[in-house]
């Protein structure tokens, strides 16, 4: 091992020989931030909340520390997610370190035939990877034991909260062993989180990486104020424009469908993936994203956290989130691992206080563009009084600093 470089940067951090050694043919060479800071603590089998963005290898900060207790303990773990893409990629990524090993997990998925998951758990698995409605199936038809459950790792617990899981992932916390370690990882800690720490963690070590709403930091953003019937037109020039990989965030499912018909009548080859298509269609749109099939993906906030795939050159929000925090989420899938990458946004003019909201969170003011093909747009106008603005339409009033930053304009 000596003279194995590529993990240099993974020593000191309490790592068994053996799985340095893979980590090193897999080369993972530098540990990101949660990484070094979540691994020691891990090891030693504490309790650890950990929030950091989204692409920041969370992945492996609580699957090596896993690896590692169940080879030297014999231990048990179940790892909590919410959408069936990311359980996928857990499962992908800790096959690839652990398969060496022996390691046997159990993908436990909705949409999915229970009979292999059934047949993955007959053969005692070291790690069950599920989303929370399907655990509940097989708990209730009790086809699942969390007998010798000694490690639960709750990954995007924040995203399990807005999508609803509280009362699925109070059920199965309820069934768990008291006696074991549990690891949160979250983009942000809202008040539900820190209910959900104090009632169901023993003293918590708490890593914070980013500050909640911090957006990618190379990711360069820009704002287009843009009419609903111009969207399209505004699309088309983007597309052109740019010839790498487009994501395209629909706040709707009949959105994403109806937007990605239109990409595909521009000309570029273009899937959609959300919550009305079956797995084996996300699975292949996913893929096939991945693999250069299809240069465009077009998908809902079902997506924001669960699309792992490296060279992203630009994610266009089509529509603005409903959630501000969605927003950091879906631009955190372009400039991942330090790479750089580009966020464009479409707002029509009366979402000046969606963005207000989204600027409020980031701390930073989005800068704005102009095409010159398309009229230019302003905000619709607010009422101003020496302490605050008042919104025409809505009737809104809350202190707001003036738009700043200049956007770029388009090659003609």
């Amino acid at each position: 091992m000596g003279t194995n470089t590529p993990v240099n940067g993974f020593y000191g951090l309490g790592i068994a020989p053996a799985l340095l050694e893979i980590l090193g043919k897999l080369h993972f060479k530098t540990p990101t931030p949660i990484q070094e800071r979540a691994i020691p603590v891990a090891n030693e089998g504490k309790d650890l909340i950990g929030i950091a963005q989204t692409g920041t290898g969370k992945t492996l900060a609580f699957g090596v520390p896993m690896i590692q207790q169940i080879a030297q303990k014999k231990a048990k773990g179940l790892i909590l997610l919410p959408t069936r893409e990311l359980a996928h990629q857990v499962d992908e990524m800790l096959q690839k370190i652990g398969r060496s090993m022996g390691l046997k997990t159990a993908l436990i998925i909705g949409g999915a035939s229970m009979r292999p998951q059934l047949d993955a758990l007959r053969r005692n698995p070291h790690i069950i990877i599920g989303t929370p409605g399907r655990i509940i199936d097989h708990m209730e038809q009790k086809t699942l034991s969390f007998d010798g459950i000694s490690i639960l790792v709750l990954d995007e617990a924040d995203r399990m909260l807005d999508m609803g899981f509280a009362p699925q992932l109070r059920q199965i916390l309820n069934k768990l062993p008291k006696n074991r370690q549990t690891m949160l990882f979250s983009a942000t800690m809202p008040d539900d989180i820190v209910r959900l720490a104090t009632q169901h963690m023993k003293l918590p070590f708490r890593v914070e990486i980013a500050r909640p709403g911090t957006a990618a930091e190379r990711v360069e953003q820009e704002l287009f104020i843009v009419k609903k019937e111009d969207k399209n037109k505004l699309l088309a020039k983007l597309l052109a424009e740019y010839r790498g990989a487009v994501l395209i965030f629909s706040r709707t499912k009949h959105g994403a469908r109806k937007i990605c018909n239109a990409v595909r009548d521009m000309g570029h080859r273009v899937a959609e993936i959300h919550s009305n298509r079956s797995l084996g269609q996300r699975r292949e749109a996913l893929d096939g994203f991945k693999s250069g099939r299809y240069r465009v993906l077009v998908a809902t906030d079902i997506a924001s956290r669960g699309i792992d795939v490296v060279g992203i050159e630009v994610v266009i929000n089509y529509d603005l989130p409903d959630n501000p925090g969605d927003y950091v989420h879906r631009i955190g899938r372009t400039g991942r691992a330090g790479a750089p990458g580009r966020a464009i946004s479409f707002a029509t003019p009366d979402q000046k206080s969606a963005v207000h909201d989204i600027e409020k969170l980031l701390r930073t003011a989005i800068a704005i563009s102009k095409h010159p093909e398309f009229s230019e747009e302003k905000f619709i106008e607010y009422k101003t009084t020496p302490r605050h603005f008042s919104h025409k339409r809505f009737g809104q009033s809350f202190s707001r600093p003036s738009y700043g930053g200049r956007g770029r304009f388009f090659r003609k």
